[in-house]
This record gives C-alpha cells, structure tokens and sequence, in this order.
C-alpha cells in the first residue's frame, strides 16, 4: 500500500468522501487519488515523492506554472501585512483596474471567493435587472453549484427543469431552462416562445466541463443577438476560460461582448477567489448603491489578490505568452493524435490557446451527447497507463486539460512517449 492509499482511508474518516470536490474522488476512472504535497513549474509530487507531469493545474489556476517565483513572493510580502482585515485595501483596486484593463467588457467589478459565488451573484443580479425569473442555461456546461444552476433539462425545451441534486427544490428548477450546446436551432426556438420571461443567458463560450468542447461558429454570436432583441443578459462564464484561452479571455477571441462575465482560477494565482462584472448600469443595481444584495466578509482578500495581481502582470508582461501557450498545447495535442494512430486507436483532441479535450472517439465532438457517445472505458485505461508513467491528467472523461507556461519541450515528449507506450496496450 502506498503513501496515497493509505492517507484516503485516513481522509474518509473525518471527510465526507475522502475528499473535499467530488472530482478528486477518481470515481470516473476508480482506482485511489493521489496525494500531492508539492508543485514546481509544471511538476507535482505526490506523498512518496514520484514526480509528475501536471496538465491539470489547479484545474486551470496554474497558467504560470506551479510555485511560480514572482507569485510567491507576491503573497509572502503580502502575509507580512496581516491575513485579512475585512476593509478596502488599495490591492483591491489595483487587481480591479487590472482586471478592467484586459478584459474592458467588465466596466465595473465585484470580487468574491469562488466561481460558484460569481456566477450565484450573476445569476442574481440578471433577475434583478430585468425583472424576470427564467434563466437558459447548456447541457454540460457547469456553472458552480447554486440551485439555479444544478438543472438538467426535462423531456423536451420548454418542460419544467429537472433538479440534479436532492436538497434542489422544484420550484425554482422551474426558472431554469436547459439546451444543448451550440443547438443555434432550439435556442431561436425557445427565445421565439418564452424570450420575454428569460432574465439571462449563462454559458461557458468554451465548454470546459464536459471536457473541452468549443463553440460552433455562430452560436455565441446567436447568443449575443438574441439577448439583445429581447432585453436579456448574456453572461459569459469565463472561470475557466478567462486569461486562459486569450489574454482578453474567450470574449476577446471570439470577439464576442457579455452584459456580465464571471471570472476564477487564473485570477486567484492559485488561491480561492471568484470574481463578477459587467455593464455599469447592471453592476450599479448592487448593494450598496443599488437594491441586489451580495456580501462577502473574504472578498477582496489581500493575499488573494496579491497572488492574483501579480499573476495577471506575469502574464501580460511578454506579448508572445498567449502564442507559446497555444503552439504548446497544440503541438502535445498533435502528438497525441499521432500516437493513437500508429496504434489504431481512435481518438480526437479539441484545443484552444491553453485548453484541451481528450476523446477517444472517430466523431469530432462538438456536443455534450458526443461527449457521453465517447469510448470511457477506453479513457479509463488510458489515464491509469499514463499515471503510472508519471503523467497527470484530469481523473475524468468530462474535464479539460492545461498547459502551463512552465511545460517544455522535454514534457511534451516524455508526454507522448508515454502515450505511445501506454497505446499499445490498452
């Protein structure tokens, strides 16, 4: 028994689970997690010591790689100062005008703690201004775990909505409606019907959580004019894909302006933080100079947002950063089509900027039932062989990848021959 498997049955006795985010559980792909006690670049190291390479990142946090010096020192000088002191500091404003400055969509912000308690506080605030109750959200698309947002879709678009949790009451799965993404088709159908009652439109505008499954051509701009037809707010979730796919996030690529955008991961440095904003006339409708109530004794923390700062001028710092990222990610994800190849195993990989999506399947997948269509026993294999030859990917068929900054060349190619290994095999 190693160090790992010892340390979960140790955790599932005073942690419900094991484990404090499902995900970690490894129940997609079973086996034990794995307990890492140490990141450096793009490296973890888990409790005996073995070294991986790591394309999870803090499931995205990580763009400037693990322990990054620049960070650390950030949060160490900050720590000096004090913990916490539940007042304006001056580093709020700062991360904000940072904030604002790449990603000029958000005229006015509002931090908080979680992407959870960003895109809560969205959904909120999209009723509030508009009046209206109805929220259209997307098939595998995964936006914290408010009520609201913990529905799936009835038997046809306009049924009533289907909570996925006990402890969701019926009654308010009822204001959330659930399509398929990138469906251009049924969201004209449902906006041609029920428009007017529809508060706002909430959508990753890359899927980042049925693995890493990218807009169609069209459907952010359908989505952009139909909020405007009928007075609804379109909310991007970009906890993920903020500063992550593009410098200006996934609106700046696309070329695509949210009314709000909700903000986590890179943000946060690595440290828990979520962040909301939008149009100044939507974000001054907030407490204190507006009616919607939202608070946080945490938010805007100083050591949060000092690693968040300072990862935000990391990465805006070189121009050639978002360009190295993605030729990076694309040529792993090149390399692993090639692998499968060669062992005649089926496999399609989805990328953008740092982002990517691994599916062992012929299809392209563009939608959440080609998700569920792919090969998952097939994937299983697949992440222990590459575990034991001290590659981390995401435990789980339904969730992305990341490059960091810090992966080299000599990553990417232990990366595929591990692949190559492992291909001949499972």
């Amino acid at each position: 028994m190693n160090r790992s498997e010892q340390l979960f049955i140790e955790a599932q006795l005073c942690i419900s689970g094991g484990v404090n985010s499902p995900v970690r559980a490894f129940q997609k792909v079973g086996g034990t997690p794995i307990f890492f006690k140490r990141g450096e670049g793009s490296h973890l190291y888990d409790e005996d010591d073995r070294c991986y390479v790591d394309y999870v990142g803090s499931w995205g946090a990580m763009i400037a790689g693990h322990a990054n010096p620049t960070v650390v020192r950030a949060v160490n000088d900050a720590v000096a100062n004090g913990l916490s002191f539940g007042t304006p500091t001056t580093i709020e404003t700062a991360m904000a005008c940072k904030i604002k400055e790449l990603m000029p969509s958000m005229q006015l912000i509002r931090m908080c703690n979680s992407g959870t308690e960003a895109t809560m506080s969205a959904i909120r605030l999209a009723r509030g201004f508009t009046s209206r109750n109805k929220i259209l959200k997307f098939e595998g698309c995964y936006h914290g775990h408010s009520d609201s947002l913990l529905v799936k879709s009835g038997s046809g678009a306009l049924t009533l909505g289907v909570p996925t949790s006990p402890g969701i009451p019926a009654s308010l799965a009822i204001h959330t409606v659930t399509l398929d993404y990138n469906d251009v088709l049924k969201v004209r159908e449902t906006f041609s019907q029920i428009g007017y009652e529809i508060a706002g439109v909430i959508v990753e505008p890359v899927a980042g959580n049925m693995n890493c499954v990218l807009p169609a051509p069209g459907f952010l701009e359908v989505l952009r004019e139909l909020c405007d037809q009928y007075d609804s707010i379109l909310i991007f979730d970009e906890v993920m894909t903020g500063f992550r796919v593009a410098l200006g996030g996934a609106q700046q690529l696309y070329g695509i302006t949210p009314d709000l955008t909700t903000l986590g991961k890179v943000i946060g440095g690595g440290m828990p933080v979520g962040a909301f904003g939008g149009k100044k006339e939507i974000m001054e409708k907030l407490a204190p100079i507006g009616p919607i109530y939202q608070a946080g004794t945490l938010s805007g923390n100083p050591l949060v947002m000092a690693a968040g700062l300072a990862t935000l001028n990391f990465i805006s710092s070189s121009p050639e950063f978002y360009t190295k990222l993605a030729s990076r990610t694309q040529h792993l994800c090149d390399l692993l089509v090639i692998a499968a190849q060669k062992a005649h195993i089926p496999l399609t990989v989805n990328h953008v900027g740092g982002m990517f999506g691994i599916f062992f399947t012929e299809q392209s997948v563009n939608t959440y039932k080609q998700v569920t269509s792919c090969d998952f026993k097939k994937f299983r294999a697949f992440f222990h062989g590459m575990l034991a030859e001290g590659i981390y990917f995401a435990p789980s068929p339904f969730e992305a990848g990341f490059m960091s900054s810090t992966h080299t060349s000599a990553d990417i190619g232990s990366t595929f021959s591990a692949a190559q290994r492992v291909f001949s095999y499972i």
